[in-house]
């Protein structure tokens, strides 16, 4: 497997686990109550809820007509859990069950479903490759440990349903100079399905979920949809992606794979280096989850083990890390180099030499106001703004405050950036950049201001 695609496997499988299991990580969670939010693609006679049984990449390449590509779909099969307790000759099934000291609970598992095809852009570009992709019906029982008194105390029963998806790649080339090619990859849930209004939870357990797929190329290159060259962005932007986003994957510099996922990302993601181990929410910051995890309370990090295997990982990696790995997580700064006015995005004040909020000043009622200028703060006055005060803003009006900078925003409004005179943090505050904003005419100049000459 190449550099790129490792790293790009890594994305892909926290893709594939976002919202598996939600801190605190624990079946009773309200959070965890609905999950499988990502990519999930429904059997398509289910119309119960406004989920999709298809989703579409269309991505662009550079590549001869020998060029051979690798697609990977992958996805997660929801599999029930069921722990059922002994009783006479039989079981019955049961929420939680304790046997020897452990808690065994009933929930919802999941199992990665992979389906990896080789072919050549040649065969692609003479017609589309359809490849069917299916897993059969299983159930496997696993006993418990024997009660006290020698006999049976129970079993979990695991069940997959039967689940059928298309794949469907198709190429073809766009016209012009460039010898761009358009790859389409469609994949389509299929699994037969008899009760339109079921339940959601039943639906899933035939549904495709965090669907996605990984695309890489031998003898061609990938083209950025987020940030094409020029003379393929009109083909860029003809591409027709549904529920999915595709981004250049792997070594940055690199265009040799592609991730197309069912969350935004941008080219070239990838998991930060400081990061210990999977918490199934990459939007998270794993500082901020493993401080939470290490506060669950001896009962809750029971359940949370007893919960699913993956979080009982979890709580054993936190609870394990050492103090340097856990303060490495408090941040890191991966690059430094001078600040370059010329390389600041058009959003940013400093970008514009012509913009300085600590020296920009605004007329006001004859008096120009600056840093250092006392105002009387009037809030939801003016004509520029029609709105109505709310309880914060009644707060204020009347105080008297001074004028920390003024701002220019992108539409060329002014703002004045303040501080309270008689707020005792005001000198924390200041320091920290935190101010109070107002429109010009929501201030009336006192006494010190600056005369307009």
């Amino acid at each position: 497997m190449s550099t790129s695609m490792e790293i790009a496997r890594k994305v892909a499988d926290a893709v594939l686990y976002e919202g598996y299991l939600l801190y605190p990580y624990r079946a009773s969670a309200t959070k965890n109550q609905a999950r499988w939010q990502f990519g999930v693609l429904v059997p398509p006679a289910y119309t119960a809820t406004a989920e999709h049984p298809a989703c579409q990449t269309e991505c662009l390449l550079e590549a001869r007509e020998d060029a051979v590509l690798r697609i990977g779909l992958r996805f997660l099969q929801v599999r029930a859990r069921t722990v059922e307790r002994a009783e006479g000759s039989g079981y019955r099934p049961v929420p939680a069950l304790e046997v020897a000291g452990e808690t065994y609970l009933t929930f919802d598992e999941a199992v990665e479903r992979e389906r990896d095809t080789v072919v050549s852009l040649a065969e692609l570009l003479a017609a589309e490759r359809i490849y069917e992709v299916g897993h059969d019906t299983t159930r496997t029982v696993e006993p418990l440990p024997a009660a006290p008194g020698g006999g049976p105390s129970g079993r979990i029963v695991r069940e997959d349903r039967r689940v059928d998806a298309r794949l469907a790649v198709r190429a073809e080339r766009i016209d012009g100079p460039y010898g761009l090619v358009k790859l389409r990859v469609r994949v389509e849930n299929t699994t037969e399905w008899a009760d339109a209004e079921a339940s959601r939870d039943e639906a899933l357990r035939s549904s495709l979920i965090a669907a996605h797929t990984l695309l890489a190329v031998e003898g061609g290159a990938f083209v950025s949809l987020l940030d094409p060259p020029a003379w393929a962005a009109e083909a860029a932007r003809s591409c027709r992606n549904l529920r999915t986003w595709p981004v250049l994957a792997g070594q940055e510099g690199r265009r040799d794979v592609m991730l197309s996922a069912p969350i935004i990302l941008y080219d070239y993601p990838s998991i930060a280096q400081e990061s210990p181990g999977e918490l199934f929410d990459s939007t998270e910051i794993d500082e901020l989850l493993s401080l939470r995890t290490l506060t669950l309370t001896e009962a809750e990090k029971r359940e949370a083990r007893a919960t699913d295997p993956r979080a009982a990982e979890i709580i054993d990696r936190v609870g394990d890390l050492p103090p340097e790995v856990l303060e490495r997580l408090h941040g890191a700064v991966h690059c430094l180099r001078p600040a370059e006015r010329e390389n600041l995005p058009w959003w940013d004040p400093g970008a514009d030499r012509a913009v300085s909020p600590e020296t920009d000043s605004v007329v006001v009622g004859g008096v120009t106001l600056a840093r250092g200028s006392g105002v009387r703060l009037l809030p939801g006055r003016g004509t520029s703004h029609a709105r109505r005060a709310d309880a914060h803003d009644m707060f204020l009006a009347g105080r008297r405050a001074t004028v920390e900078a003024v701002f220019l925003d992108v539409d060329g409004v002014r703002h004045l950036a303040v501080t309270l005179d008689d707020d005792p943090g005001a000198d924390l505050q200041r320091e920290q950049g935190r101010f109070l904003y107002f429109s010009p005419d929501e201030v009336e100049p006192l006494s010190g201001g600056k005369e307009d000459g």
